[in-house]
């Protein structure tokens, strides 16, 4: 075990887990320790945004409802729920389940062609990854239109939220108008699109992030071949690096990068606007993405994991898997480099990102797809994927990210409106 402190805190194990060294425990009163069940009947029945009038609004999107969620993400969403409903976030979690009372439909108008293209409001989205389409459009009219967060469910976070909200976007002070985290390439200026924060209203990034992408879905069913639009044109596709082979077809650099890119294609719009200068409308994406978008580092930030396990999620699983050594007991290699993930995790990162969808076809499994397929492995009191969970909610890393520093010197891919072709 490592020389940290241990501590004992009331959970729904009576385990002692080791608190890392740079984490503190959170006071009680700002946890809700309520009975699971009591969780699910508050998240099930939220308050409306306009009855609250709050921007402490935290969304997630699952289509087919909350009583669907599989159970390692509905820990996720309660430990949000625990952390931070006593700070004042409501959690809400949208679908587009009919007759359900969290439809995406009970909070936006789906047919306003100014919020949402064609085939979403004629639910006439395609392809293998129509669901996760379908949550990409309905994020930015969320926030623009209630504020707050949005995250991906398979988002576990770590760091202090209500305190990252009140120092950048919440406080009117800070030249901070949006948090995202990295996508990576911090010289194009990339952004990953599962965490966004910003307040209500006519947010001039995601505002025109969104006016893009609804360019982009004219006349489109699914996002297949959106890479090549002339819209994104200069942005350089995703993935560099990526293998992929199947059916004994080896694809290129650039099949990997156009399938990618037609996954992240939200992803691909926000580089494209953080790195366009338009005179016209005053707008100079490099300059706010250096001035005004905090963006959370991304390796440290929220894929440390993948750092210690080179991306093998069979690998982490398995880590994650494993017991604590029992008192007495000599600490083996393999719960070393476990013990090395969770406590890193814990003190040096923000969140803990469950990786799924297209990237299987790159990488084969991942702890996300393995905790899936395998119900409760995520929460074996005594395991260190428990600790990780147990630290989620009754702990917080002393200090917050600081932000990535973006160049000064960029060579916009675009110069001009947004939505004009050059």
């Amino acid at each position: 075990m490592s020389a940290a402190a241990t501590i004992q805190n009331t959970s729904e194990s009576d385990f002692p887990y080791p608190l890392p060294p740079k984490v503190h425990p959170l006071p009680a009163n700002l946890l809700d320790l309520s009975p699971a069940s009591s969780i699910d009947a508050l998240l099930t029945n939220p308050p409306h945004p306009s009855q609250t009038l709050s921007e402490k609004n935290i969304w997630f999107f699952w289509h087919s409802g909350y009583s669907t969620l599989p159970p390692h993400h509905r820990r996720t969403i309660h430990a949000y729920h625990r952390r931070f409903s006593p700070s004042g976030w409501t959690i809400r979690v949208v679908d587009c389940a009919p007759g359900s009372a969290l439809n995406i439909s009970n909070f936006l108008d789906v047919r306003d062609p100014a919020l949402f293209p064609a085939a979403f409001a004629d639910g006439a989205l395609t392809g293998s990854h129509a669901i996760q389409h379908t949550s990409d459009l309905v994020r930015w009219p969320l926030l623009l239109t209630y504020g707050g967060v949005y995250a991906d469910a398979g988002l576990i976070q770590i760091g202090d939220l209500d305190e990252l909200w009140n120092r950048t976007v919440g406080d009117e002070s800070s030249p901070y108008e949006a948090v995202a985290y990295d996508g990576g390439e911090v010289a194009h200026r990339t952004l990953a699109n599962y965490f966004f924060a910003c307040r209500k209203g006519s947010n001039p990034f995601f505002s025109r992030c969104h006016q893009l992408l609804l360019k982009l879905w004219e006349g489109k069913v699914s996002t297949e071949g959106l890479h090549a639009h002339p819209l994104l044109k200069g942005v350089p596709l995703m993935g560099a690096g990526l293998k992929l082979e199947e059916d004994g077809k080896v694809f290129t650099a650039e099949e990997c990068g156009a399938l990618l890119t037609d996954y992240i294609i939200q992803g691909q719009v926000m580089t494209m606007v953080l790195g366009l200068v338009d005179e016209e409308t005053g707008w100079d994406g490099p300059k706010y993405a250096r001035d005004k978008v905090y963006a959370l580092e991304f390796m440290v930030g929220a894929q440390l994991y993948n750092e210690f396990t080179g991306w093998n999620g069979s690998r982490a699983f398995e880590l994650m898997s494993l017991p604590l050594p029992k008192e007495g007991e000599r600490e083996s290699a393999d719960q070393r480099a476990a013990r090395e993930i969770v406590e890193n995790c814990l003190a040096r990162s923000f969140a803990f990102k469950l990786a799924t969808g297209i990237i299987l076809r790159f990488y084969g499994d991942t702890l996300g797809s393995l905790w899936r397929k395998n119900p409760g492995s995520d929460d074996v009191p005594g395991t260190y994927a428990h600790w990780l969970r147990h630290g989620s909610i009754y702990w917080s890393p002393d200090e917050l990210p600081k932000p990535v520093q973006f160049d000064r010197e960029f060579e916009p891919f675009k110069a001009g409106p947004l939505l004009r072709e050059n």
